[in-house]
């Protein structure tokens, strides 16, 4: 049973207080007007004074509290339809009574709640017509539509209110949501999706300011081979232990994402060629010098290509396939270094 469902109880025992309180005024005027009897008082008293506490502690009792919740909802309505001849069918305390408790079904968020309410109300409406008789005054005078003010506003307010925290609890939830779809669950970088989203404004703003540039791309050293003597565990920690190198090194504008296995891709706005190497660099020595608790007889290395957005990059796939040829240039050099591409094709180790 999800939190919805067990904060319903809670949500909706307020709302009946206030909705049936309200609404008792509007009914009590009108039976104080048609001078009705000591049953149809004590019937009115019961429905909007004592119901809503008998429902909340009924539900509580209950072994499935959201199911009870459910079926205090639908006497809600049937309570409701039976005051509707005890007022004599009066108009407008009639239609704003029912048509609140048609608000709260839609609140509540169940599905189709309402209209499995309308038969308890409409059946509630013919026993009440059955027990007081037909009389019909559907007239309004001034007491009346000022005793229907209250629940008219206050009513409709806490509904909306309700309604307004709903809507922000499922609005952060979203944003959470779309965080970690974001966010690569392994190393806490950027996922590639974002990441690439991230590289295209890059290109973007380049082609607009034509302001400098970097992309790294980086990759571990023998990253099988360890998998393969320590196993995927251990392998999964050097991946972690390299993205915090990358995140520690690169600064606030900068996008670091895991690209995909062992390979990271680092987006570095305004940073030219000489800032994006000496960064790369960094990361390589600090890994190089890095070991893991309990491990330490592990040692890792990584790679790194470097390329500078260029005219030429008509794409992202373009800046990437620069850098990736300067990463493959550094591993065809000895691995554990660091290889630049000034121009578009052109590698130096």
């Amino acid at each position: 049973m999800g939190p919805t469902k067990h904060t319903m109880r809670q949500r909706i025992y307020p709302l009946r207080i206030m909705g049936m309180g309200l609404g008792g005024i509007a009914v009590g005027t009108v039976l104080w007007e048609h001078g009705a009897s000591h049953a149809a008082w004590a019937f009115a008293a019961f429905a909007t004074l004592a119901w809503p506490h008998l429902a909340f502690v009924s539900a509580g009792r209950s072994a499935d509290p959201y199911r009870a919740e459910i079926r205090n909802l639908l006497v809600d309505s049937a309570l409701v339809g039976a005051l509707v001849p005890l007022m004599h069918f009066c108009l407008l305390p009639s239609v704003l009574l029912c048509m609140l408790t048609m608000q709260d079904k839609i609140a509540c968020g169940v599905r189709g709640l309402w209209l499995r309410s309308l038969p308890g109300m409409v059946g509630g409406a013919l026993a009440g017509a059955l027990v007081t008789g037909l009389e019909f005054e559907p007239r309004n005078s001034l007491a009346i539509t000022l005793a229907c003010l209250p629940v008219m506003m206050l009513h409709s307010l806490s509904v909306s209110l309700v309604s307004y925290r709903l809507i922000r609890k499922v609005s952060h939830q979203n944003q959470q949501l779309d965080e970690l779809r974001r966010i690569d669950a392994l190393t806490g970088l950027y996922g590639r999706g974002h990441w690439q989203e991230q590289a295209e404004d890059a290109l973007r703003r380049f082609r607009a300011e034509n302001a400098p540039t970097s992309l790294l791309m980086l990759d571990i050293d023998h990253f099988k081979d360890i998998n393969d003597r320590f196993g995927h565990s251990v392998g999964d920690e050097v991946i972690r232990a390299v993205a915090g190198l990358v995140r520690a090194n690169v600064g606030a504008t900068d996008c670091a994402g895991r690209y995909g296995g062992d390979e990271f891709a680092v987006v570095m706005p305004g940073r030219d060629f000489a800032a994006a190497q000496a960064v790369a660099e960094r990361i390589r020595a600090q890994a190089q010098d890095m070991r893991l608790p309990g491990l330490p007889q592990l040692q890792f290395t990584c790679s790194i290509g470097i390329a500078a957005m260029d005219t030429a990059h008509t794409r992202v796939r373009d800046w990437v396939d620069a850098a990736d040829a300067a990463l493959y240039q550094a591993k065809r050099s000895g691995r554990n270094s660091t290889s630049a591409l000034s121009e578009p094709g052109a590698a130096t180790g």
